[in-house]
């Protein structure tokens, strides 16, 4: 009979337990089922417009317009040096003094040969117009005459010889002083002071080369040939020269040179750019990013490049809608550049975007805008 009421007991336990079971259960999921999901941080911006640069990009070289090996044209030992290793240096400047003395001796005997023969000249032509005068007389013979006029003839044939001598001993002389042939910068001294030269050595002083202006050769696909041509005949193209992996403008110059052929090796177009090079960026040798701007997109709908992602169907971005959801719309992308993607078609000016945290949405996710310091990537 115990053990009958023990049985009683626990079956009245039981369905109390289900029955409580059975009321509360539904309620709860029902209150899960009606709370939102918890709304993903991201950082958003907004599709702006821009002028945005049409542009092409290639490696580039900078090279000089000139470089000159100063070299000697009078032999002798070097008693001046007037520069710096590295100075810049104008047109005409003194570089080297070559010791002038054997020089100057060499100038003045010139000069003292054709004073002499000058002299020479002048008592023989006397001579000749005496013996015009008494040749009709019979004072003095036809033979004597001509042979006089002979003798004055080569006197002033020595004259000339003498007056080539002495304008060659000046320029040995203007020589012995070198000076820069260019404007320019100074390489390392090849001569040092005391140095003694000869002309047929073919010794290098220094080398000067020309900085100011200055090329960068580039090449780009001949496939933008024709822009850049059509561009080109309209006005001068402009060139930047980037540095630091194509992040820091080290300056602006024009197209000067189209090749007038495309490499069909390579299926490229040789190019080249000027620049004033005032500030001296550019440096021989350096190796640059071209690039040459070939048009703009006015007032072009351009949103931070990250903002852009990849699809199996193409481009697109997350937008964001008034009640914070987002919505995944394609995307016609027509450029990313310098931090920016310029938006062809699919997005308007002024409409919000998802920057960061697009990784973790979906369509319709529900989203929460963080200042973009506080959003990490992805």
């Amino acid at each position: 009979m115990r053990m009958v009421r023990i049985a009683a007991g626990a079956a009245v336990i039981v369905g109390i337990g289900a029955a409580g079971w059975a009321m509360f259960t539904p309620r709860t999921e029902k209150a899960m089922a009606a709370a939102p999901a918890p709304a993903i941080p991201v950082t958003a911006g907004t599709a702006a417009a821009q002028n945005v640069p049409i542009y092409a990009e290639g490696l580039g070289s900078v090279e000089t317009l000139n470089t000159v090996s100063v070299k000697s044209r009078v032999d002798g030992q070097i008693l001046r040096v007037f520069f710096t290793q590295g100075q810049e240096v104008q047109q005409g400047d003194k570089l080297f003094l070559i010791d002038p003395r054997p020089f100057q001796v060499a100038l003045d005997k010139a000069q003292a040969t054709l004073q002499k023969d000058t002299a020479q000249l002048q008592g023989a032509d006397r001579d000749l117009q005496r013996y015009s005068k008494l040749v009709g007389s019979g004072f003095q013979t036809r033979q004597s005459y001509e042979d006089q006029q002979s003798t004055v003839a080569q006197l002033q044939g020595t004259i000339k010889a003498d007056e080539a001598a002495v304008e060659a001993a000046k320029l040995d002389l203007g020589y012995t002083l070198v000076r820069a042939p260019i404007a320019g910068r100074t390489g390392a001294l090849q001569e040092n002071l005391g140095s003694y030269l000869q002309p047929n050595g073919g010794t290098t002083l220094v080398t000067i080369t020309q900085l100011k202006p200055i090329y960068v050769a580039f090449n780009l696909p001949g496939s933008q040939l024709d822009a850049i041509r059509q561009g080109q005949a309209q006005h001068k193209l402009v060139v930047e020269a980037f540095g630091d992996s194509g992040k820091t403008l080290l300056a602006k110059g024009t197209l000067s040179f189209i090749d007038n052929h495309i490499d069909a090796t390579t299926g490229t177009i040789a190019l080249k750019a000027i620049f004033a090079n005032a500030d001296e960026r550019l440096w021989p040798g350096e190796f640059v990013s071209a690039r040459l701007i070939l048009g703009e997109r006015p007032d072009a709908v351009t949103v931070p490049a990250q903002t852009v992602m990849t699809g199996p169907d193409g481009f697109y971005v997350y937008v964001i809608r008034a009640d914070d959801t987002v919505l995944r719309r394609p995307v016609k992308l027509l450029a990313r550049q310098d931090g920016l993607a310029v938006i062809g078609q699919g997005l308007k000016l002024g409409e919000k975007v998802v920057v960061q945290g697009q990784y973790r949405l979906a369509n319709n996710a529900r989203v929460r805008i963080e200042p973009a310091e506080r959003q990490t990537a992805g």
